[in-house]
């Protein structure tokens, strides 16, 4: 498999766990500071960094870091390119013809 698919996985691996769900629909009303996230959704400072770190390498959340705490916000370049990507992969495409297999001719 190519390194595009790699990239591609980590913005359904994102979506795919409910707290990192629940992360997402925290920020969805702005810009949150990790201590924030953490007591709604039962984390740890440990278990949170693990989920963030996941949702920042798919590109749906960006980060900046402010002392000792990082504040974290959706993006919406990486909103876009999900939806974009989700699209793609799921439209059919009609330019290329399905090799036909022999065993169902």
């Amino acid at each position: 498999m190519g390194t595009a698919y790699q990239e591609q996985a980590k913005v359904f691996k994102a979506l795919c766990d409910p707290k990192r769900l629940a992360i997402l629909e925290q920020l969805r009303s702005g810009e949150k500071c990790a201590c924030v996230l953490l007591e709604p959704l039962d984390l740890t400072q440990s278990g949170l960094s693990y989920h963030m770190k996941i949702l920042c390498d798919s590109g749906i959340v960006a980060s900046r870091q402010e002392g000792k705490w990082t504040h974290y916000r959706l993006s919406s370049s990486g909103r876009d390119y999900a939806v974009a990507l989700l699209k793609k992969l799921t439209t059919p495409n009609t330019e290329e013809q399905a090799p036909i297999c022999s065993r169902c001719r």
